[in-house]
């Protein structure tokens, strides 16, 4: 496939670089970026230095397969209004522009719209903290067991608030640190109410949600738990029948840690119960399964592709 890239100075996509530069399918066209452009790409992304002789580009070629937009929040449908992209051009957007309620537009969670992904035009990359809880409940939701309201509490690294610098994400702040911010009140629980509707459709229960700045640079790490009656067995046996086919989701039966996910597209899953609630311990990379990673899985699937291709990442285990 060819590929272009929009808003290419980020870390989603300077991401996407890293894992389409090894994908034995897709050839970069162009990256564009208005500030950069006509800059090396390891001008900005440093680590990819001697991987490519790639440059920013000011310029919007046609001559691609597939287009990802790797803009701000609210920029995704202000480029589309002010671009026409060809017919034949399929679009993954990494931005929540288009997550809810877009008629032509499917959400992009394979491990819930997979044939939906597969026949579609423009695909809506899901939030890094709605894939990691949306990941945790939906085996619940298929069989429709979200019958009580549900606590989440979630970790994530500094770069899921974007390469632009701010007061919380400083080293000298965010270091030895950890904050609340958006309590009850974040951005992804429009999309994670909507994927558990979309099985379960009389859900209407409180979803209380408290999120974290963690003091690391990648990765969620979220605790859930809700009302369950069943045993911890029978639990195990809707979350393993749910995800049989799923090749990036693993039913960990021991209590996992956030390396094990980093740098890869997988989501790791860990349950226990406690008396009549149900824990499940939710984590992945923000920037691979929860943007980039899941971009190209999307990719893969939208072009006949096992969806595994070029996304066989190793973790950092120490």
């Amino acid at each position: 496939m060819k590929v272009g890239i929009i808003g290419g100075a980020g870390y989603t996509a300077g991401e996407l670089l890293r894992i389409l530069l090894n994908h034995p399918q897709a050839e970069i066209v162009f990256v564009h970026s208005g500030s950069n452009a006509g800059k090396p790409i390891h001008y900005v992304h440093k680590d990819l230095i001697g991987e490519t002789d790639l440059v920013f580009s000011e310029q919007i070629s046609h001559a691609i397969d597939v287009l990802f937009l790797c803009v701000g929040h609210g920029e995704a449908i202000k480029f589309l209004e002010k671009n026409t992209i060809s017919s034949h051009i399929k679009i993954i957007d990494l931005s929540q522009d288009h997550r809810l309620g877009k008629i032509d537009w499917v959400y992009g969670l394979p491990e819930l719209n997979k044939p939906a992904i597969q026949r579609s035009q423009y695909i809506a990359n899901p939030g890094c903290f709605a894939t990691c809880i949306e990941l945790a409940l939906l085996p619940l939701a298929s069989v429709h067991l979200l019958h009580n309201e549900i606590h989440i509490s979630g970790t994530t690294g500094s770069t899921g608030a974007g390469q632009k610098p701010s007061d919380t994400t400083h080293f000298s702040w965010r270091n030895n640190n950890l904050s609340v911010y958006k309590a009850f009140e974040h951005q992804h629980l429009g999309e994670i109410t909507q994927s558990i509707r979309q099985l379960q459709p009389d859900f209407h229960r409180e979803i209380n949600f408290i999120p974290y700045r963690g003091n690391f640079s990648r990765g969620i790490f979220a605790s859930v738990y809700t009302h369950f009656e069943g045993t911890l067995e029978e639990a195990s046996e809707i979350y393993k029948e749910y995800y049989k086919n799923e090749p990036f989701v693993i039913i960990s039966d021991s209590n996992p840690d956030l390396k094990q996910v980093i740098n890869t597209n997988k989501c790791i899953l860990y349950l226990e119960k406690h008396k009549n609630k149900l824990l499940i311990i939710s984590l992945i990379d923000n920037l691979t399964k929860g943007a980039s990673g899941q971009a190209v899985q999307n990719m893969n699937l939208l072009f006949g592709l096992p969806e595994t291709e070029g996304l066989s990442l190793k973790s950092v285990a120490f």
